[in-house]
């Protein structure tokens, strides 16, 4: 493993980060419950080919600490998060993935942070507020004990392949009884974001990319965000919430954009 530990004493958090690869700087935000530990993560992706990959562990997850344990952290304290791990790293300009969650602290780091994003996808995510909100897992899954696999795909229960394909992703992931208390902040945090009314400040080229049949950031909520970013271009693709690993065309068109 490569992971580096930044301690960030002005936003009292230490974050543990990775960094490969060659290229323009991309800035992976990953979504909820995300750990570097789990293989394989954004360096072995198809864009860690074309870029210099920046990408880490939210405050409260995996290795990252918040210090306060008792803070609750808002949407805004992670993409700042974002910033200052920027800082540290040296990079003034750079383009950002955010795939779920990822998107959500993407949108806040966007408005925020004006020209120094280049370029942005937004992957499989929600603006909240009047363009929708993602599934909210901060109520616990539909059937109260374990994950619903038709909000992954909700082809699951109807076509046999995408019910093969979901099971073997996300068959394991049974939510913990208790969870965790950075999850439990991460999910409060994404149950209060709402950038609806300000997606319009974005100055990046932005593309909204999402699955057909997602039904944790159903299509119309992507819908919503393209149509609010003055710049922005909007992407369907044959899949769910995990539609860039069920498309083929997904990752080319993320890369193509990207680097254009």
């Amino acid at each position: 493993m490569s992971e580096f530990f930044v301690e960030l004493p002005d936003r009292q958090v230490t974050i543990c980060a990775d960094r490969a690869g060659e290229g323009p700087p991309l800035v992976v935000l990953n979504g909820t419950a995300s750990d570097l530990r789990n293989a394989p993560n954004a360096l072995a992706w198809p864009i860690a080919e074309h870029f210099d990959v920046l990408t880490f562990d939210h405050r409260c997850l995996g290795r990252s600490v918040q210090h306060d344990p008792d803070h609750q952290p808002s949407m805004a304290d992670f993409a700042d998060d974002v910033l200052a791990l920027c800082d540290q790293q040296g990079l003034d300009e750079f383009a950002v993935l955010g795939i779920s969650f990822g998107g959500m602290v993407a949108q806040e780091l966007a408005i925020g942070a004006g020209s120094r994003v280049s370029r942005m996808v937004l992957a499989c995510t929600s603006s909240g507020g009047a363009g929708g909100a993602s599934y909210p897992l901060h109520n616990g899954p539909p059937n109260g004990t374990s994950y619903d696999l038709a909000l992954w795909d909700s082809r699951v229960g109807t076509d046999d392949a995408v019910t093969k394909l979901i099971t073997q992703l996300f068959g394991h992931r049974d939510r913990p009884s208790t969870p965790p208390p950075g999850l439990v902040q991460q999910l409060s945090a994404r149950a209060h974001h709402d950038t609806f009314d300000r997606l319009d400040q974005i100055t990046a080229p932005t593309l909204v990319a999402h699955g057909l049949f997602d039904g944790i950031a159903p299509p119309s909520n992507s819908e919503a965000i393209a149509k609010r970013i003055p710049n922005s271009v909007l992407a369907t693709f044959d899949g769910g919430h995990p539609f860039l690993w069920q498309d083929r065309s997904a990752w080319p068109a993320v890369i193509d954009f990207l680097r254009s």
